[in-house]
């Protein structure tokens, strides 16, 4: 039976379209992940499970009939159809269960996949066993122990979305990270290229590739079995020797698909993009190896292995499916030689240039670069791969505009005649192109660069000016400075008077980013954690002193002498006091009795509803954002999510939070949440600037908690608006008509525009008292409620220093929770304040007798005059 005659060739909507639906889905996600539940985890599973997972069944289908020469029945395309409908609503229920915290919808949808795959493996075991010997069977096998596999990631998968305790979690993620993508996915690349990749050559498959494969098979099967046992197992050791094992299993073919590239050297993008993926997969794992080796803990492992499962998803998984659909889409629409080289044309335009983007942009990503570089390399990946999408609607275009005016024969099939081809690029053009791919990432490098110039180290030679009397003497001094633990070591250079001072500083820190900042004016810039420069201080006459300038640095005791022997001492002490001290506070701006200006929309107060969730997904971007404070004052603040107070977290007693902490600002900061009880070691740890954090904690106990970065100095962080409140339900708490939330946390301005001002802060005097995060709004947008109604209003004292009197005047509480107990309940008396100290939470309840305004404060009476202070408008209802 001929392929035409069985809907293998031409469209055929349920098998071609779903590919591209996916990776649409995917790019989407991309380009809005920041307002996207769990971003990370839906565009590795919309690329991997949707549109890898697809390709999958229908290309082991179509090489398995190549390969083993079996026909297919009469209502074999009726029930391919039915296993990818049923393939692909499963991914969909999966996605959609995970994303809603459904888990019901997740397992449906789990079942649903590993049932169709499960049916397919089956389906090409009972062909393999029917059909005669053959010297390509070992490629088969392939793909029926992968879609054995799959299953078995599946019910793993659906246990994480589950949520697992203690270090379960991590080495679950191992096995199912393991038995996916590198058994379900991996095994099946690595059987098909076998004889794909000499197809793609358009060269003869090497005599011992059948064997390479036979061989291979049970060393890269076995691997991923040891290497998720042993995740599973809780042994490291085992899963490091499976994870070693898949490298060794992939050098074996590796050996094969080289010498075959030898013969005939990549040409073409489909080429170039399916030895990329090798490259990249071959390197992910190789890399895995060594992160779980060395991990100190399986918390630790995850972390590492989150880090590394993008690249493994970017670029083995979607380079080699591009790279083999780019190749295969045109064979499977069929037509003849001209519509093939027609379609071939289209999907090979700029493929030097798209294979440079993707690859040197996600080997930037690699590196310890700052975020505005890793988002503008990103961009430039996402750009590469996409490009695919419209090609492939081009190349269907140009297919059909070529056959009806060709009606020859051809196409060819694996196994057979090679499908035609374009002519080779020539090899100049192919260079340019390439070299433009590499220019247009370093230009967003560059770019970068320029718009944070703090991304590099800034080595200015900006001269000390020299005593007087001090005559250089051609000398130059240097000394190396290392910057860890909020110190300078040495803490104190020596420097013969008229001699140059070159400072060799070195940022020794694990995750913190430093700079070194003279009173001459020289600057180093700042450096990342590991990073090093030279800065050029010029000739030394007089004493000199130098800081680390980023905010709280200085204070911590991050301080650099510098004594010229023989010279002069500074003429005065305090300059570098007043050097740093820079422009006037924004507390000169400061009027409490000033109304916000009509367009001001006050932080929401009203809690987040409780859902039927039990495990919530998140993700917290670190970002450095200008927010108003106050009327007319504008503060630099560092934020969770983009405000101040970070987003409230809403639950009950035993759920699981699952948080994404990503570092987007310029220096190091971690997260710290006080609603879970864990070793501090990992997941509160310091991230510097790109990198990202899993912080994943279960709620044990009921109360108002508070998260705050802890990052030294933890005042500052906090200060500076990187704390937020997460709300856990007693048992039994009765519903109440309307529940509001109030952090309460202390302003100490710097300048308009700028940071925090940490002397204010290490002398306690605050500016302003407010409650979440802007003073008096209340005041301005008031809280409402009618008579009679309960209200509930949860309190949280985030500091960094002082104490709170949560007071609502005219009213009384029937009802006061501190700390995880109830002081009052109803009937048992009444109560006038809530008295917390700092990272303190609880809640009261009230009924307000009549109509009218009641304000809520802070009865420490001089926060109150000062920003702590609001309104609960109270109407006479119907």
């Amino acid at each position: 039976m001929s392929r035409a005659r069985d809907g293998g060739r031409g469209f055929w909507p349920l098998r071609d379209l779903p590919v591209v639906g996916w990776l649409t889905a995917t790019a989407g996600v991309a380009l809005v992940h920041p307002v996207v539940p769990a971003p990370r985890w839906l565009m590795i599973h919309l690329l991997l499970l949707g549109a890898v997972g697809h390709a999958i069944l229908v290309w082991s289908r179509h090489f398995t009939e190549a390969l083993l020469h079996t026909a297919p029945g009469p209502g074999d395309r009726r029930t391919q159809s039915r296993r990818l409908l049923q393939f692909n609503a499963g991914a969909v229920l999966v996605v959609t269960g995970v994303v809603s915290a459904t888990w019901p919808v997740t397992v449906a949808g789990a079942a649903a996949v590993a049932g169709a795959v499960g049916w397919h493996g089956a389906a090409l075991g009972r062909q393999l066993h029917r059909a005669p010997p053959g010297r390509f069977r070992s490629t088969v096998r392939h793909h029926v122990v992968a879609a054995a596999l799959l299953p078995v990631g599946a019910t793993l998968g659906t246990l994480l979305a589950r949520g697992l305790g203690g270090p379960w979690q991590e080495r679950a993620l191992l096995a199912h990270v393991v038995v996916n993508v590198l058994g379900w996915v991996g095994l099946t690349v690595v059987g098909t290229l076998v004889t794909l990749w000499p197809a793609m050559l358009r060269t003869r498959i090497a005599e011992d590739a059948e064997r390479a494969a036979r061989r291979a098979l049970p060393v890269l099967a076995g691997a991923v079995v040891v290497a998720a046992g042993g995740a599973l197992a809780g042994s490291r050791t085992l899963a490091v020797a499976g994870l070693a094992g898949y490298v060794a299993g992939l050098v074996l073919v590796g050996r094969v698909l080289v010498a075959t590239a030898r013969t005939r050297p990549p040409s073409s993008y489909p080429t170039w993009s399916v030895a990329a993926a090798v490259l990249w997969l071959t390197g992910c794992v190789a890399a895995a190896t060594v992160a779980v080796g060395t991990a100190g803990s399986w918390a630790e492992a995850g972390d590492r292995l989150a880090w590394l499962t993008p690249f493994l998803a970017a670029g083995f998984g979607a380079q080699v499916l591009l790279g083999a659909l780019s190749h295969l889409v045109p064979v499977a629409l069929g037509g003849g030689a001209v519509p093939v080289r027609a379609a071939n044309t289209v999907l090979d335009r700029g493929g030097p240039l798209r294979i440079a983007v993707v690859n040197a942009g996600l080997l930037v990503c690699v590196l310890p670069v700052p975020s505005v570089v890793r988002v503008g390399a990103s961009a430039l990946v996402l750009a590469g791969l996409g490009a695919f999408v419209p090609l492939l609607f081009l190349a269907i275009g140009a297919s059909r505009r070529a056959r009806a005016g060709d009606a020859g024969p051809g196409g060819g099939a694996v196994g057979g005649p090679h499908p035609p081809t374009t002519a080779a690029r020539p090899r100049g053009q192919a260079a340019g192109l390439a070299v433009a791919g590499l220019a247009a990432v370093a230009l967003v490098v560059a770019a970068g660069v320029a718009v944070d110039p703090s991304a590099l180290p800034d080595a200015r030679a900006l001269a000390a000016v020299p005593a007087a009397d001090v005559v250089p003497t051609g000398r130059t001094t240097t000394v190396r400075v290392e910057a860890r633990d909020m110190r300078f070591t040495p803490e104190t250079v020596d420097v013969p008077a008229g001699d140059r001072l070159v400072v060799e500083l070195v940022n020794a820190d694990d995750a913190a980013v430093h700079d070194l900042v003279l009173d001459s004016g020289a600057d180093s810039g700042r450096l990342a954690p590991g990073e090093s420069t030279r800065l050029d201080v010029g000739v030394v006459g007089t004493d000199l002193e130098g800081w680390c300038s980023v905010v709280g640095h200085r204070q911590m005791g991050m301080v650099l002498h510098v004594r010229a022997v023989g010279g002069t001492s500074s003429p005065a002490a305090g300059s570098a006091v007043d050097a740093a001290a820079g422009p006037g506070s924004a507390a000169d701006d400061l009027d409490f009795a000033a109304e916000p200006g009509d367009g001001f929309t006050a932080h929401d107060p009203v809690l987040p509803p409780l859902t039927d969730e039990r495990v919530h997904r998140l993700t917290l971007p670190v970002s450095e954002v200008e927010r108003e404070v106050a009327p007319g004052v504008t503060q630099q603040l560092w934020t969770f999510g983009g405000s101040a107070p970070g987003p409230v977290l809403h639950g009950r007693v035993g759920d699981v939070f699952e948080v994404t902490l990503v570092n987007d600002g310029t220096i190091g900061h971690s997260i710290d949440f006080h609603a879970g009880a864990l070793a501090p070691d990992g997941p509160m740890r310091t991230i510097p600037p790109g990198e990202s954090l899993v912080y994943r904690f279960t709620a044990t106990r009921a109360g108002v908690w508070m998260y705050h970065c802890s990052t030294a100095p933890m005042s500052a962080h906090i200060a500076n608006g990187m704390f937020g409140a997460v709300v856990i339900e007693p048992d039994g708490l009765p519903a109440v008509d309307r529940s509001y939330v109030l952090v309460q946390s202390e302003l100490y301005l710097g300048p308009q525009g700028g940071p925090v001002d940490v002397a204010k802060l290490a002398e306690e005097r605050p500016d302003a008292v407010v409650f979440n995060g802007y003073a008096d709004q209340y005041d301005a947008r008031p809280l409402t409620a009618e008579v009679g109604e309960r209200v509930r209003i949860w309190v949280l004292d985030a500091g960094p220093n002082r104490a709170t009197s949560f007071h609502v005047v005219g009213g009384q509480f029937d009802t006061v929770y501190a700390e995880g107990t109830h002081l009052l309940q109803p009937g048992a008396g009444g109560s006038q304040v809530l008295a917390l100290g700092p990272a303190q939470g609880g809640f009261v309840e009230l009924t307000f007798p009549e109509a009218g305004r009641y304000p809520v404060v802070s009865h420490v009476v001089v926060d109150a005059e000062r920003g702590a202070h609001g309104v609960v408008e109270v109407s006479a209802g119907r």
